[in-house]
């Protein structure tokens, strides 16, 4: 009590100031010094709710310098980082992992999904569920004339029932549907609350109630406070050598060895979200937004190959390892080499493309031009031009005047990326969005560029696009000290 409580409170930090990673106007990072940031008060509340709960006793909040931890967990801890914190919650025992670098690692669905019931997302897990910061409310379903279920309107401290809105729920086969938050935390939602059955295709579960789960403002600050962890050193993730792994060229052998091990990481790691057979309706899923992939249709985002073309090996590799920034798929850089390689060949066989196509060559992609300010605003013009606006906004926040409306090639609602974050899904860097800008990505409204756009002119758009998160909090996406 004294160490950890009593003596930090009478000399608190000197200093405030940390090793913080940012983005420039010409899109390199590199480190400064700069001013931590303190919590806010909905993520003051989700701190009381990470001590009282005792979250703090399985989870340190310290990367230590010793071997290993900064390529595990990210940069070593900072004295600066804990200048807000009373009391420090630094532990000693890391029966879970280090949350020190937790922050964005994950999107807020993941950890919903995980508070609700840790197996969901991590089989083996022996962390809590803790159920008791929802709020469950089990209400009879309404069939209407056109066949969509719809609920009635006794839930107006959650839903302002506006008809004009419809607000899509996604049950699991259990008819548990996660609502997920306003983005202030604060209901009701706008809108009316709809049971959409479409992610179980042709065979969709016959429900005649179901049960709607909500977070509670705790869980909410909880959730907040979570992300922020980690964030006060800018976007160090962008430097994080598995964050900006290559897809390599790579051809991974299918032998009934490889194939076991793939199954048996595909049950441990991916079955929560993605499902037994691959389809994305994993028990998880109902929690995330975008939903899982279906892997089952064999058609995938983040390639080198041309719009329309299965991926390579090396690029499903990549994926795995990375993970895929704002959403629920995390790096999986900690898995061993051959679980990486084994996981991959054994999601090619959830889908029968593979057995009668192949994948197109990749695209050569070039070193990429000098950066300067002639060429970022070169690409602030194509931007407009490019009517990239109409989806990601005129800031590049994703507020576009299209980007309601947005959907998948299944009809999912899709939110277009909010560039001023510099979270990018495909990757961060300025090959990453180049690619993006050539091939396009598959089931999504995202277009290929390469016939519309000179390849100097795909250069200066994937520049400026970069120059929107320049000196930006990767949290908040507003504007940080230089």
């Amino acid at each position: 009590m004294l160490l950890s409580g009593v003596h930090p409170a009478m000399r608190p930090e000197s200093s405030r100031q940390v090793s913080r990673a940012v983005r420039t106007d010409l899109g390199d990072v590199r480190w400064m010094r700069a001013d931590a940031t303190d919590y806010t008060p909905l993520e003051r509340v989700g701190r009381s709710v990470y001590m009282r709960e005792g979250c703090w006793y399985c989870h340190s909040q310290y990367v230590r310098p010793v071997a290993g931890e900064a390529r595990r967990w990210g940069p070593i801890s900072e004295a600066g980082e804990y200048a807000f914190d009373r009391p420090p919650l630094l532990s000693s025992r890391r029966i879970g992992p280090d949350l020190a670098r937790v922050g964005l690692k994950y999107g807020d669905d993941w950890h919903y999904a995980h508070y609700w019931d840790p197996r969901l997302v991590v089989p083996d897990s022996i962390m809590p569920s803790f159920k008791w910061l929802y709020t469950r409310v089990r209400v009879l379903l309404h069939t209407t004339e056109t066949g969509a279920s719809t609920m009635p309107p006794e839930l107006r401290a959650y839903f302002t029932m506006n008809a004009e809105t419809s607000i899509p729920l996604y049950p699991n086969t259990d008819g548990l549907a996660f609502v997920a938050p306003p983005a202030n935390g604060q209901w009701p939602l706008d809108g009316t609350p709809v049971i959409d059955l479409k992610g179980f295709g042709d065979h969709p579960p016959t429900l005649t109630r179901v049960t709607l789960v909500f977070p509670t403002h705790e869980l909410v600050g909880l959730v907040r406070y979570i992300q922020k962890l980690g964030t006060n050193r800018g976007a160090w993730r962008e430097m994080l050598e598995p964050q900006t792994v290559g897809a390599p060229a790579m051809t991974i052998p299918s032998s009934p060895e490889v194939l076991t091990l793939g199954r048996e990481v595909y049950d441990a790691r991916c079955v929560g979200c993605h499902g037994k057979n691959g389809d994305g309706n994993g028990p998880a899923a109902t929690f995330l937004s975008p939903r899982p992939r279906n892997l089952t249709l064999g058609v995938f985002k983040f390639r080198t190959t041309p719009s329309g073309s299965l991926p390579t090996d090396g690029d499903l590799y990549r994926t795995v390892t990375r993970g895929v920034r704002w959403t629920a798929m995390p790096m999986w850089h900690e898995l061993l080499d051959d679980e990486r390689i084994a996981v991959v060949a054994f999601i090619k066989t959830l889908s029968g493309r593979w057995n009668h196509e192949r994948p197109e060559p990749p695209a050569t992609i070039g070193d990429p031009p000098t950066a300067t300010p002639e060429l970022v605003a070169r690409g602030k013009d194509l931007y407009q031009k490019a009517k990239c606006s109409r989806c990601h906004g005129e800031e590049g926040k994703g507020d576009g005047e299209s980007a309601p409306d947005l959907t998948d090639d299944l009809k999912f609602p899709i939110r277009p990326a909010d560039l001023t974050r510099g979270r990018l899904k495909g990757g961060s860097t300025v090959r990453d969005v180049f690619r993006t800008m050539t091939l396009g990505l598959d089931g999504s409204p995202m277009p290929s560029f390469a016939d519309s756009m000179s390849e100097e002119e795909r250069w200066a758009i994937s520049y400026y696009v970069l120059s929107l998160s320049a000196w930006k909090d990767p949290l908040t996406g507003l504007g940080a000290a230089r």
